[in-house]
Order: C-alpha cells, then structure tokens, then sequence
C-alpha cells in the first residue's frame, strides 16, 4: 500500500462557522467523495465542500448547479470518483491534503518519497488541484532519483505540460558550448598526470570523455570539430613532453635511486594515460602526432624497461608499453599514418625482438602469480599485434624483409610472432620477381636489367 499522508489539524482550513473543517468529520461535512474501483473497493469519505470547490476544479464542476448530483442520507451530496486500484490510496492522499497548507509544511515530510509524490501529482493534475500540483513539482524538481524513478518520471510528466515542466530541467539537452566547456575541462584534467591519490577522478574523467565521443545507441555527445580536434592535439602534446622528460631522468638515474624515488611508478602512470590518449585520438582521426612521437622515443622507451628489469613493476610497466606499441603498429601498419621506409623498418627491428621476448614473461606471470588480475592482456591483442608486424613487413623493401625472416627463423622465440604468412609471400613474391617485373617492363617498353 502506498504511505497516507498525515493530516495536521492545526491548518485545516475554517469553515464559516469558525470550526476547523477535518476530513472525515461527519457531523460538519455536507458532501461524500465515493471512491470506487473495478474490483469492488467501495470507500466514502466525509467533506466540505466550501473545501472542495475551493481547491479542485474537478469537484467545483461535480458540485456547481450545472451538474446533476444525487443525494444520500442527511442530504448531503454525493460525488462519485472511479479510480484504478494501484492509484487508490493516492487518491485518498489528494483529498487529505486539501485540508493542509501545503505551502507551510517540510515537503520531505508529506510526500514520503518520488514514486509516491509522483502518483499524487498524476491525481493532482486529474482533480484539479493547482496548490498540489506546484507543491508535487518543487518537491520532484529538488529531490534526488534514483534511476528506476527517472525512468518512470520520464514516462509520466512530459504528458503534464508547462505545470510541470521544472521536473525536467536536469534531464534537457545542454547546449552546445557548456558541452565544449566541459569537454575542454576535462581533456586538460585527464591529460594533466595528477597526483597518484587523484587516480581515480582521473579515470573517471577518461572514461566519460571516450563516452561522450562514441556513438552508439544515441550519436556522440559533441562533434569533433576542428577546435576539439587541436585541444585534444595540444594536451596530448603536453603529457607526450613530460613522458619524454621523464625518460631522460629514468636514462640518467641509476636503477636503485630510480625506485626509491617511485619514478617507474609515475612512468607506469604516464604510460596509461598515454595508451588511453591513443584511443581518443584514434576515435578523432589524428593520430599522426602521437605516433610520430612514439616513434621517436621508442629506444629510450625500450633502454628504460631493459634497465628497470628487476623492478616489482617491471611487468606491468611491459604490458602498458605493449598496449601504446600495438595501436602505434597497428597505425603504421595499415596506414592510417604514412611513415617513410627506414622509420617503418626501425619500428619493426625495435619492437618485434620486445614483443617476442615480453610475451613469454607476460603468459608466465599471468598464469602463475597471484597478481595475474592485475597483469593481463587480451590475447586479441597479441595477435592483432602479430598480423600487424606481418603487414609492416610485407610493405617493405623485399631486402629488408629478408633481414628481419631471416633473423627470425635464428631465433629462440620463433613460435611468437608467427611470421609465416610473411615468409611465404615473400618466398613467392622473390621467386617470381624476374618473371613478373620482366612482363611488366616489357608491356610498358622499358629496358630494365634484373
């Protein structure tokens, strides 16, 4: 049953002999409100109506001249209510609320709660009653909901027009520059590396930016234009130049200093801020910075996890650098970024020995320590990795493909990355090249020695 609401004798309103009129009192009152259900509920309840037609237009229509009423013992006038049995006792909430003052009391205490304020505003607004209805709204434009509330909210009052409109002031669309205000605060925030003990505000605030930029069931919360495109550009920028300067202090410090000064801890840090920076700008289509930065400090990147190998964080450190070093490959790779042969070759030599030799470490400790949760990665990216390095290598130079299977058939971690789709084509592709590029000269009229 839903909550009754109490009824305060001290402001019920005075009827014209000075008495307060209470509800249900049946010696003053000169008129029956008889609520009536489908499945039988037959309930009466003693009023005034000096009250009635006062605070409800539905009841000043039942009771004026123009509409018939019937009459019931003690001549008093009947009015009859047909109600739903789920919405009974807010019907019975409605009319004892029209004997308080409900602008004079704590709200809190009348509604006792947003699904029953909620199934009285519906009453209210049926009945008539317009000091119920502002009284309702406030009540629901202040309150918190909780999300099974709003739904049911968003269902409900759209159809109640400009009264109650307010309630649906937190759930309006935001205009466009407070989107870009917010979106440009928090790019800044999430790019800022703050303070360790801020680590969670700052995911919190990567989380809702890739949110606002995805489109799935609704389109993105803001289009990536131009503007957004350069802020998004500038701050990873800045975050790329201190990951930079943190690596010339990680080369210059010796190993014991560096973990006693949690260096590795904020290098760690930066490396996730930066794998999720590579996701937001791949979503913008912008990604040629970032990958060219990384490009460059891949050495100094690999130089710092050789030297820090007997650190605790070693491993999880790995599986970051691996993350940020797949979506730059797989940029390169599939070119979304065009790199020149010899940098494309040197990403490739720098990174394909790291992955073969950081995997193995990788499927050990996740199999056999008790930190495996916190050390993970999706097996589908080790082998999105592995057919990246195969489309680099098949884009470049056929001696150079040359260098890299061969060095690869030497090695001891042969089975990761399998290289063999690159070493077929290549066999292929060398044994037919005379033949090919002949017949190609040929139709063309060139003289070419092979």
């Amino acid at each position: 049953m839903h909550s009754l609401v109490p009824i305060a004798p001290m402001d019920s309103p005075v009827n014209e002999t000075g008495v307060p009129s209470k509800i249900g009192d049946r010696s003053t009152s000169d008129v029956v409100v008889r609520l009536r259900t489908q499945d039988g509920r037959d309930d009466w309840m003693y009023c005034h109506s000096h009250l009635l037609i006062e605070k409800s237009k539905y009841f000043a229509d039942r009771l004026s001249e123009n509409w018939p009423t019937c009459q019931i013992l003690d001549s008093r006038n009947c009015v009859e209510v047909y109600c739903h049995e789920s919405d009974f006792d807010y019907y019975v909430n409605v009319l004892r609320l029209l004997y308080v003052g409900v602008d004079g009391l704590d709200l809190d205490d009348i509604w006792h709660g947003v699904r029953n304020a909620l199934g009285i505003l519906q009453v209210a607004v049926e009945l008539g009653c317009p000091q119920i209805v502002t009284a309702c709204v406030k009540y629901l434009e202040a309150v918190p909901w909780e999300e099974a509330e709003e739904e049911e909210i968003l269902k409900i009052i759209p159809r109640m027009g400009l009264q109650a409109e307010p309630i649906l002031a937190r759930l309006q669309p935001v205009n466009p520059s407070a989107i870009m205000g917010i979106f440009f605060s928090a790019i800044r925030f999430a790019t800022s590396s703050p303070p360790p003990a801020m680590n969670d505000l700052k995911t919190s605030a990567q989380e809702q930016l890739e949110y606002m930029l995805t489109e799935d069931d609704d389109a993105p919360l803001l289009t990536a234009d131009d503007g957004i495109k350069l802020e998004v550009k500038e701050c990873v920028k800045k975050l790329f130049s201190r990951f930079n300067n943190l690596l010339e202090t990680l080369l210059c410090e010796p190993v014991e200093s560096v973990c006693e000064a949690g260096i590795m801890q904020s290098f760690q840090s930066h490396l996730s801020d930066l794998s999720w920076a590579g996701q937001i700008l791949n979503k913008l289509e912008i990604m040629r910075e970032f990958v060219n930065n990384w490009v460059d400090a891949s050495d100094k990147i690999v130089k710092v996890v050789e030297q820090a190998s007997s650190t605790a964080e070693i491993t999880e450190i790995k599986c970051k650098v691996i993350e940020v070093a797949a979506k730059v490959l797989e940029a390169i790779g599939y070119g979304t970024v065009i790199m020149p042969t010899a940098k494309r070759l040197h990403m490739v030599k720098v990174w394909l020995p790291f992955a073969r030799v950081t995997k193995p470490l990788i499927d050990c400790v996740t199999t056999n320590s008790e930190d495996a949760l916190a050390i993970k990665i999706d097996g589908e990216l080790w082998q999105s990795l592995e057919s990246t390095f195969v489309s680099i290598i098949l884009a470049l130079p056929s001696e150079d493909q040359a260098e890299i299977l061969t060095e690869w058939l030497g090695s001891e971690h042969i089975r990761y990355p399998d290289l063999i789709e690159a070493f077929e084509v290549w066999c292929y592709r060398s044994k037919v090249a005379k033949r090919r590029l002949s017949l190609v000269t040929c139709n063309n009229g060139i003289t070419h020695t092979l």
